[in-house]
């Protein structure tokens, strides 16, 4: 188990500690575990949430069709390619 060594305040209304106390208490353990835990249990789902895009199944599949296709030259994005590219290469190249 990682050391703590961190400290997270918060002020909540009467009520909601109430309602935490007695949810830990249910559980059998202390205020600050059950926080802890319902805390790091809630930022994984957000995180998981927020690294996968769901697609439907349709929109995937068009997706996939359009990158086999061959790629579209638009002139003024390649002209604007090489001016960049240009700017990066050293003069002495």
């Amino acid at each position: 188990m990682a050391t703590r060594t961190e400290r997270i305040e918060a002020r909540i209304a009467p009520e909601q500690a109430s309602r935490i106390r007695q949810a830990a208490e249910i559980e059998n353990t202390s205020v600050s575990a059950f926080l802890v835990s319902s805390a790091v249990a809630r930022a994984e789902e957000v995180i998981a949430t927020n690294r996968e895009t769901t697609v439907p199944p349709e929109f995937f599949d068009r997706l996939l069709e359009e990158l086999d296709k061959p790629p579209t030259v638009i002139p003024e994005l390649a002209r604007a390619a090489r001016r960049a590219a240009a700017r990066r290469t050293p003069a002495s190249e």
